[in-house]
Order: structure tokens, then sequence, then C-alpha cells
């Protein structure tokens, strides 16, 4: 694992602490029971992914994880609630995958590439990520609701950094962060999902493209 991917993932690490500890009293306290939630997580992750809520079971999910059944119940009440559990998980690894890929010196425009490059290579590489957040929307509306204003917010903290410094238009609202979103995730589920057919840097600088000239003739 190199510095950046390690990075990340204690980050995400972390965020789930403080997820979990927000959702119930169940926060492990020792690092065996971090990798265990982990394990959770991640077994949850590929039944959730490969046979939707329905046809997801606790048992499912784990022996895929080789925890004992108890060993669930130390951290979750519920498969409603390892879900919930899991898609917040999710968005957050995503947020500290793009973040951790700036090194801080990028222009705003440069930022908006290097968050959707990351963004590619996290659904590349945890394709389930999709059926997962589709599925929320009705297994856990809630949770679908936050993850895509997360995402949204994250992008129009972004813009607005950008107006800050002159590098963009003043006139952005929060309606051109819904908009670039609703880009970057179907460019994902085309490029990332369906086909890998082009390289990631490609696909972002397609999207780059779009952000500097738009699509009218000049």
């Amino acid at each position: 694992m190199d510095k950046r991917a390690k990075k990340a993932t204690v980050a995400a690490e972390v965020e789930l602490n403080k997820m979990v500890e927000k959702q119930t009293a169940k926060t492990p306290r020792t690092e065996r029971g971090r990798r265990t939630m982990r394990a959770i997580l991640d077994a949850a992750a590929i039944e959730f992914g490969a046979n939707g809520f329905g046809e997801t079971s606790i048992v499912s999910i784990t022996q895929r994880a080789k925890v004992a059944l108890g060993s669930f119940y130390t951290y979750f009440d519920s498969k409603e609630e390892v879900f919930r559990a899991l898609v917040k998980d999710m968005s957050a690894r995503v947020g500290e995958h793009a973040a951790t890929a700036m090194t801080g010196d990028e222009t705003a425009l440069e930022r908006e590439s290097v968050a959707f490059t990351a963004f590619l290579r996290f659904a590349r590489e945890h394709k389930e990520i999709y059926r997962i957040i589709d599925e929320a929307e009705f297994a856990d509306p809630e949770s679908h609701q936050a993850h895509y204003e997360g995402a949204a917010s994250r992008i129009f903290d972004r813009l607005m950094e950008g107006a800050n410094t002159g590098e963009l238009n003043d006139s952005l609202t929060e309606a051109h962060a819904w908009a670039i979103m609703g880009m970057n995730v179907f460019l994902g589920l085309r490029y990332s999902v369906w086909t890998e057919d082009k390289s990631v840097e490609d696909i972002a600088s397609v999207a780059n493209q779009i952000l500097t000239a738009g699509i009218v003739r000049r």
C-alpha cells in the first residue's frame, strides 16, 4: 500500500469511528475491534453489492467476514444498521480519497480534476458502491440523500474557494455543484462500473474540458 492509499485508509477509519460514535455507543475501542468492524463493513459491501439489500443476511455478512455472529451484534443491532453505516462509510471514503489525492497546490479546476480522478479510481476498485447507493434510495432514504448532499457540499466548497480566489465565476451556486456531481456520477458509472475502456485520466480530462470551455463552439 502506497503512502497516499495508506493516508486515505487511516482517514476513512477515523471518519468511520466518528460516524459510529454518533450512531451508537458501540464504537470499537481497540485495534482488534476496529479490524473486526472493518471486516464486517467490507463483507457487507460485497454482499449488498452482489445480492442487494433484500437478499443479503446478517449470517451471509458474518460468514464472508469470518467473524462470529455475536461479533456482529457487538457493533450493529440489525441489517438495517450495518447498511446505514456502510453507506456513510463509503461516502466518507470517497471524500477522503479525493482529499488525500490533493497536494494543496492545485488551481481550482485542477482540484476538480484530481477529486474526480480519485473518485473514478475508487469506483473501479469498489464497483459495488453504485448498487449500494441505489439500494439506499429504498432501504434507507435518509442515507441516500445524505450521501449526495455530502458529495455536492464538498464540490460546492471547492467552487466557493475558487470563486473567492478569483479563479472561478463568482456567480456559481449550489446548483452548479449538483450539476458537476451529476456529470461525475454518470461518467463514473459508464467508465468505472460498466466498462474500463478508457483511462481515468482521459475521462477526467473530458470532464475538465466541459468545466473549462463548455460545449458551445467559439
